[in-house]
């Protein structure tokens, strides 16, 4: 008790209550912004931290990366440009709630099962990390194979189109992960001489290009799109209570995928997004509707990427392992302010642990205020014509990707892509299926080819362990299920597509 009363002053001083206000609206901010990721709005936060107190420093990662996760679906609804990787899962569908004129409900999901989820993932941080971590440590290269493996089967089941298509869309994107030297080999591959692609393409150029890009295209190719007429938004949260009651499965399976994934080093919130939704289609009632504006989906993916973003910190706060890239910052910085990671910060330094469990809840707590007048002041980009926001939505892009690595030719990477997404999007090929590709590329080849490395070459031990097992069987019937619905389909049909 006394080191619960002892956290609790520390984050009731002035400097951390005012850090966790300014770092809040400063992820708010860049999160919205397409290709600022929460990554990045962490990353620029560092050297701020320099000239803080310990427990301020780590607070204004805390407050910024949950508010950024969040912030990413504003321009997903809006503008069908996902702010972060996180929010590309969803896009589509939070944006046709907007053309159905309910761009208020849309946004009210996000942010209040968001914030649910991440009350509910630091609770699990406090209950149950030390089992959590246990549990995490327990995977080896074979179970990580199989997971992101799994992941990538979810191409499948978020798209609209035909499972084939899906299934291309995501080779695509597995093909992106390829170029460059930063594979297990170590040699350049696909790089056709350019050095540029030496490293490799990252990820954010190809988020922007194939959604931002690409619908600025759209938007000039098809000039009747709709712009909403100007009206009064009503109550972001109205009829979010009712939704929680009446959809708890979504909602627990949600949370409880967050969680689980967030505690897998090297997954993170993107990973915990497309899962659920994807599980959220899977075992719907209704799985015709994904895709048209269907709450269902939002719910089960909106409580889960935030859930994984607090329980992201387990592996990183026993073992200084990280959870994903934003908990690999706020290492660095624990370290630079003497709170080193470990199980003796749990019993040395209790007081300061019990200190960063109450900044996630009053981040998680103050996100719904601070949310609401940040879809306020959103709002209006609605009743713009588009002719007049594509613009600076191409400004935006460029500057975001070139910020990325400060390198010209991220910007010709963003350009591509573009073009791309647009050529996809007229021939019913899911760019979401291509960005779920890319994403998850690198975890897949590197746990596959360090599990061969292990093995001597034998694919028995991929099999050999339980967990691996039932992620085996799962992947495998994600493979199958695509064929078996082709195959279920008239021959006509079939012929056709």
């Amino acid at each position: 008790m006394n080191n619960l009363l002892q956290g609790f002053t520390m984050v009731m001083q002035p400097d951390v209550l005012l850090t966790i206000l300014c770092a809040s609206i400063y992820g708010l901010i860049v999160g919205a912004l397409p290709g600022l990721s929460a990554t990045m709005a962490t990353a620029l936060l560092v050297p701020v931290t320099f000239y803080m107190s310990p427990i301020a420093a780590v607070s204004a990662i805390i407050a910024a990366s949950a508010m950024a996760i969040f912030s990413g679906d504003i321009p997903g609804c809006l503008l069908r440009i996902p702010g972060t990787p996180a929010s590309a899962a969803y896009t589509d569908e939070a944006f046709a709630m907007t053309m159905k004129g309910q761009p208020e409900l849309a946004l009210g999901i996000c942010l209040w099962f968001s914030a649910i989820g991440g009350i509910i993932g630091t609770i699990s941080l406090i209950a149950m990390a030390p089992l959590l971590a246990e549990v995490a440590f327990q995977f080896s290269t074979f179970e990580y194979f199989w997971l992101a493996l799994l992941g990538l089967m979810c191409a499948t089941m978020v798209a609209r189109s035909s499972p084939i298509k899906a299934i291309a869309a995501m080779f695509l994107g597995l093909l992106i992960t390829c170029v460059g030297n930063e594979n297990p080999g170590g040699t350049p591959r696909f790089t056709f001489g350019l050095a540029d692609l030496l490293g490799g393409i990252e990820i954010i150029p190809v988020l922007v290009g194939v959604f931002a890009v690409s619908e600025v295209m759209r938007a000039y190719k098809a000039q009747d799109i709709p712009v909403l007429p100007p009206r009064k938004f009503g109550s972001i949260l109205a009829g979010q209570w009712a939704l929680t009651k009446s959809h708890p499965k979504q909602q627990v399976r949600g949370n409880i995928v967050g969680i689980i994934i967030g505690v897998l080093p090297g997954a993170g919130a993107d990973m915990a997004a497309w899962i659920s939704y994807a599980m959220s289609k899977r075992f719907s009632k209704t799985p015709e509707k994904f895709g048209t504006g269907h709450p269902e989906g939002l719910i089960e993916a909106g409580a889960s990427n935030n859930a994984s973003l607090a329980s992201g910190w387990v592996p990183s706060l026993l073992f200084g392992i990280p959870g994903d890239t934003i908990t690999a910052i706020a290492i660095g910085v624990l370290y630079m302010k003497g709170l080193n990671p470990g199980p003796t910060l749990f019993t040395e330094k209790a007081s300061s642990m019990y200190a960063l469990y109450i900044v996630f809840m009053v981040s998680n707590i103050i996100m719904i205020p601070l949310g609401i007048m940040m879809i306020r002041s959103a709002r209006y980009v609605l009743y713009v014509p588009r002719s007049l926001i594509m613009p600076v939505i191409i400004l935006l892009c460029a500057v975001g990707s070139f910020a990325t690595g400060n390198n010209l030719a991220l910007v010709f990477t963003v350009a591509a892509f573009g073009l791309v997404g647009y050529f996809m999007d007229r021939n019913g090929y899911p760019v979401a299926a291509l960005v779920l590709g890319a994403v998850m590329g690198t975890m897949v080849e590197q746990n596959f080819v360090t599990s061969l490395i292990k093995s001597d070459g034998s694919l028995l031990p991929f099999f050999g362990r339980p967990v691996a097992a039932l992620l085996a069987f799962l992947s495998i019937a994600a493979v199958l299920w695509p064929l078996a619905v082709w195959l279920r389909r008239p021959r006509a049909q079939n012929i056709v597509s």
